[in-house]
């Protein structure tokens, strides 16, 4: 699971999710209103959040499909060398 930083700013890139409701690890962050702006809006606070970089292989609609799978690639890229 995802730390609490994470959810909070996800959720001020997903419009049709309810305050209260749940944001579930494999709901798509398009269903939720994410679009290509809010995508490279994201990325960057997420960036600046974590220090972090995302690589170019990582810049696809693959890596924001999903909560559960844009944390394991943002904790893949934490982890990895710098």
């Amino acid at each position: 699971m995802w730390d609490e930083q994470f959810e909070e700013l996800l959720r001020k890139y997903l419009p049709f999710l309810g305050t209260h409701e749940e944001l579930a690890g494999d709901t798509s962050l398009r269903d939720l209103g994410l679009d290509s702006l809010g995508t490279v809006e994201m990325m960057a606070s997420l960036e600046s959040m974590y220090d972090v970089r995302f690589v170019d292989e990582m810049l696809n609609m693959e890596t924001f499909a999903t909560p559960d799978v844009l944390w394991t690639s943002l904790r893949k890229i934490a982890a990895s060398p710098a």
